[in-house]
Protein backbone atom coordinates (compact mmCIF):
# COMPACT_ATOMS: atom_id res chain seq x y z
CA UNK A 1 0.00 0.00 0.00
CA UNK A 2 1.21 3.80 -0.88
CA UNK A 3 1.00 5.86 1.95
CA UNK A 4 0.22 9.28 1.04
CA UNK A 5 2.73 11.47 0.28
CA UNK A 6 1.30 14.82 -0.98
CA UNK A 7 1.95 17.81 1.57
CA UNK A 8 3.76 15.81 4.06
CA UNK A 9 7.17 15.56 4.61
CA UNK A 10 9.01 13.25 7.42
CA UNK A 11 12.45 15.02 6.67
CA UNK A 12 11.28 18.75 7.17
CA UNK A 13 12.98 20.73 9.70
CA UNK A 14 10.14 22.48 10.32
CA UNK A 15 9.19 20.11 13.46
CA UNK A 16 5.43 20.71 12.92
CA UNK A 17 5.17 19.66 9.53
CA UNK A 18 7.57 16.48 10.46
CA UNK A 19 5.52 15.89 13.62
CA UNK A 20 1.73 16.42 11.70
CA UNK A 21 3.70 14.26 8.57
CA UNK A 22 4.40 11.18 11.29
CA UNK A 23 1.31 11.23 12.82
CA UNK A 24 -1.11 11.17 9.44
CA UNK A 25 1.69 8.00 8.53
CA UNK A 26 1.16 6.27 11.95
CA UNK A 27 -2.37 6.89 11.28
CA UNK A 28 -1.57 4.44 7.51
CA UNK A 29 0.19 2.11 9.26
CA UNK A 30 -2.69 1.36 11.21
CA UNK A 31 -4.73 1.29 8.24
CA UNK A 32 -2.54 -1.22 6.61
CA UNK A 33 -3.05 -3.16 9.65
CA UNK A 34 -6.58 -3.19 9.51
CA UNK A 35 -7.15 -4.41 6.09
CA UNK A 36 -3.92 -6.72 6.58
CA UNK A 37 -1.76 -5.12 3.93
CA UNK A 38 1.65 -6.41 4.98
CA UNK A 39 3.74 -2.98 4.05
CA UNK A 40 3.79 0.31 3.02
CA UNK A 41 5.68 2.65 0.82
CA UNK A 42 6.81 5.86 1.98
CA UNK A 43 8.59 8.88 0.44
CA UNK A 44 11.34 9.74 2.12
CA UNK A 45 11.26 13.69 2.29
CA UNK A 46 12.41 16.65 0.49
CA UNK A 47 14.01 20.06 1.37
CA UNK A 48 12.72 23.56 1.14
CA UNK A 49 15.71 25.13 0.05
CA UNK A 50 18.82 23.40 -1.95
CA UNK A 51 21.56 23.62 -0.32
CA UNK A 52 24.04 21.05 1.14
CA UNK A 53 23.56 21.40 4.72
CA UNK A 54 19.75 21.81 4.85
CA UNK A 55 20.13 18.29 2.64
CA UNK A 56 22.19 16.54 4.94
CA UNK A 57 20.45 17.87 7.91
CA UNK A 58 16.92 16.64 6.16
CA UNK A 59 18.81 13.52 5.68
CA UNK A 60 19.10 13.08 9.44
CA UNK A 61 16.00 14.37 9.87
CA UNK A 62 14.60 11.29 7.17
CA UNK A 63 16.35 8.64 9.05
CA UNK A 64 15.11 9.55 12.38
CA UNK A 65 11.30 9.83 11.60
CA UNK A 66 11.83 6.91 9.40
CA UNK A 67 12.94 4.80 12.27
CA UNK A 68 10.42 6.05 14.49
CA UNK A 69 7.36 4.54 11.89
CA UNK A 70 9.59 1.42 11.28
CA UNK A 71 8.98 0.46 15.00
CA UNK A 72 5.68 1.18 14.88
CA UNK A 73 4.99 -0.88 11.95
CA UNK A 74 6.88 -3.76 13.60
CA UNK A 75 4.35 -3.49 16.96
CA UNK A 76 1.67 -3.57 13.84
CA UNK A 77 3.10 -6.52 11.66
CA UNK A 78 3.43 -3.82 8.87
CA UNK A 79 6.72 -3.40 7.14
CA UNK A 80 8.10 0.22 6.03
CA UNK A 81 9.48 0.82 3.14
CA UNK A 82 11.18 4.28 1.53
CA UNK A 83 11.13 5.10 -2.12
CA UNK A 84 13.61 6.31 -4.49
CA UNK A 85 12.90 9.63 -5.98
CA UNK A 86 13.09 10.98 -9.44
CA UNK A 87 16.04 13.19 -10.10
CA UNK A 88 15.32 16.43 -9.10
CA UNK A 89 17.78 18.51 -6.56
CA UNK A 90 15.10 18.75 -3.82
CA UNK A 91 14.27 15.55 -3.42
CA UNK A 92 16.52 13.00 -0.89
CA UNK A 93 16.74 9.15 -1.99
CA UNK A 94 17.42 9.94 -5.28
CA UNK A 95 20.44 7.43 -5.60
CA UNK A 96 21.32 4.35 -4.58
CA UNK A 97 23.60 5.47 -1.61
CA UNK A 98 21.08 8.03 -0.39
CA UNK A 99 18.41 5.71 -0.42
CA UNK A 100 20.08 2.76 1.22
CA UNK A 101 21.70 5.09 3.54
CA UNK A 102 18.43 6.14 5.20
CA UNK A 103 17.02 2.45 4.52
CA UNK A 104 20.40 0.84 6.41
CA UNK A 105 19.63 4.04 8.98
CA UNK A 106 16.04 3.72 9.58
CA UNK A 107 15.89 -0.45 9.21
CA UNK A 108 13.24 0.19 6.72
CA UNK A 109 13.09 -2.00 3.36
CA UNK A 110 13.37 -0.16 -0.24
CA UNK A 111 10.47 0.53 -2.84
CA UNK A 112 12.47 1.07 -6.07
CA UNK A 113 10.38 3.09 -8.60
CA UNK A 114 12.13 1.88 -12.04
CA UNK A 115 10.80 5.25 -13.30
CA UNK A 116 11.95 7.12 -11.07
CA UNK A 117 15.66 5.11 -11.07
CA UNK A 118 15.18 6.11 -14.57
CA UNK A 119 15.32 9.67 -14.27
CA UNK A 120 18.67 9.00 -12.95
CA UNK A 121 22.65 8.56 -13.78
CA UNK A 122 22.30 5.65 -11.30
CA UNK A 123 19.25 3.28 -12.93
CA UNK A 124 20.44 -0.19 -13.18
CA UNK A 125 22.36 0.82 -9.67
CA UNK A 126 19.00 0.96 -8.07
CA UNK A 127 18.31 -2.62 -9.32
CA UNK A 128 21.30 -4.19 -7.13
CA UNK A 129 20.32 -2.70 -3.89
CA UNK A 130 19.68 -4.94 -1.04
CA UNK A 131 16.48 -4.98 1.41
CA UNK A 132 13.83 -4.24 -1.69
CA UNK A 133 10.37 -5.35 -0.56
CA UNK A 134 9.10 -4.71 -4.24
CA UNK A 135 9.45 -2.34 -7.19
CA UNK A 136 6.77 -0.12 -8.71
CA UNK A 137 6.70 -0.54 -12.56
CA UNK A 138 6.05 2.44 -15.12
CA UNK A 139 8.61 3.85 -17.77
CA UNK A 140 9.52 7.32 -18.87
CA UNK A 141 11.72 9.68 -20.65
CA UNK A 142 14.67 9.14 -19.10
CA UNK A 143 14.09 12.70 -17.90
CA UNK A 144 10.39 12.92 -16.68
CA UNK A 145 8.49 10.95 -13.77
CA UNK A 146 5.66 10.21 -16.31
CA UNK A 147 4.51 6.84 -15.55
CA UNK A 148 3.88 5.64 -18.95
CA UNK A 149 3.58 2.00 -20.08
CA UNK A 150 6.53 -0.25 -20.03
CA UNK A 151 8.16 -0.28 -22.96
CA UNK A 152 7.00 2.99 -23.94
CA UNK A 153 10.11 4.92 -22.62
CA UNK A 154 13.43 5.03 -22.32
CA UNK A 155 13.62 2.00 -19.38
CA UNK A 156 16.17 -0.56 -20.03
CA UNK A 157 13.65 -3.29 -19.91
CA UNK A 158 16.56 -6.23 -19.49
CA UNK A 159 16.46 -4.76 -15.94
CA UNK A 160 13.13 -6.28 -14.96
CA UNK A 161 14.76 -9.26 -15.40
CA UNK A 162 15.89 -8.79 -11.74
CA UNK A 163 12.53 -7.96 -10.45
CA UNK A 164 10.90 -10.78 -8.28
CA UNK A 165 7.72 -8.59 -6.57
CA UNK A 166 6.41 -5.36 -8.51
CA UNK A 167 3.57 -3.77 -8.85
CA UNK A 168 2.21 -1.94 -11.90
CA UNK A 169 2.10 1.66 -10.88
CA UNK A 170 0.34 3.52 -14.14
CA UNK A 171 -2.79 6.13 -14.38
CA UNK A 172 -5.27 3.55 -17.02
CA UNK A 173 -6.19 -0.01 -16.76
CA UNK A 174 -5.03 0.07 -20.83
CA UNK A 175 -1.84 1.12 -19.19
CA UNK A 176 -1.41 -2.11 -17.30
CA UNK A 177 -2.61 -4.28 -20.02
CA UNK A 178 -0.18 -2.93 -22.12
CA UNK A 179 2.91 -3.21 -19.65
CA UNK A 180 1.68 -6.86 -18.62
CA UNK A 181 2.57 -7.69 -22.37
CA UNK A 182 5.51 -6.38 -22.21
CA UNK A 183 6.65 -8.52 -18.79
CA UNK A 184 5.40 -11.72 -20.74
CA UNK A 185 7.81 -11.08 -23.46
CA UNK A 186 10.45 -10.40 -21.42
Amino acid sequence: MHAPNVDLNVASINRGIKEESKRQLFETIDLAAEISATAITLHPGHIGRIEKRIKDMATEIAIESVGELVDYGKEKNVIVSVENMPNRAKFLGTTPEDIERISEGSGSNITIDTGHANTTEYCSEFFDLKNISYFHLNDNDGIKDQHVSLGEGTLDLELLKKVNKGILELNTFEKVLKSQKVISNI
